[in-house]
């Protein structure tokens, strides 16, 4: 049964969505994804958050550019908490997506991320989740020292072999 819901507007959306769905995979944690929405098929959409809790999911991430409904749609049918995640979009870089997700009306709140922060996104779904999940709670405890110790080596090599062609590095 799936604990986290990640769903998007736009199939466009996909690859910010795709990083949420691999740090879930990374920490073991049970997903679905699929692709509503909320303007053109706001029928299929309503059954959709309707239905998640009685599917076992604990969280949805939603993401959406532009107006950006889709995860304040998610928060006022949904119990459960709702991270949204704003798309970069051509017309306003993704402020316009930022506004319309972070100025939810007091009594739907939508916990947002960055513009294009599928990762965060996922990384919060599994922190909710290990609030009541020991096992997941050492995985993300895991996965945090890990980035510390990528941090850590990298500014060694850094030291070692000098800016200069550490920055040749980064651009092979």
């Amino acid at each position: 049964m799936a604990k986290v819901s990640i769903v998007m507007g736009s199939d466009s959306d996909m690859p910010v969505m795709a990083q949420a769905a691999d740090v879930l995979k990374k920490l073991g944690v049970e997903f679905e994804m699929t692709v509503i929405s909320a303007h053109r098929e706001p029928d299929i959409f309503f059954e959709y958050a309707k239905t998640a809790e009685a599917r076992g999911v604990k969280v949805i991430i939603a993401g959406a550019g532009k107006a950006a409904h889709l995860p304040g749609m998610c928060a006022a049918l949904f119990p459960m908490p709702v991270i949204g995640i704003p798309m970069k979009t051509s017309d306003l870089g993704g402020v316009d997506s930022l506004y319309s997700i972070v100025q939810m009306p007091s009594g739907v709140p939508v916990a947002t991320v960055a513009i294009g922060g599928g990762t965060n996104a996922g990384i919060l779904a599994a922190k909710i989740l290990a609030v009541s999940d020991e096992a997941l709670l050492g995985g993300v405890k895991e996965y945090s020292e890990n980035l510390k110790n990528e941090v850590a080596e990298k500014a060694e090599k850094l030291d070692q072999i000098g800016y200069q062609e550490y920055l040749s590095q980064m651009k092979k």
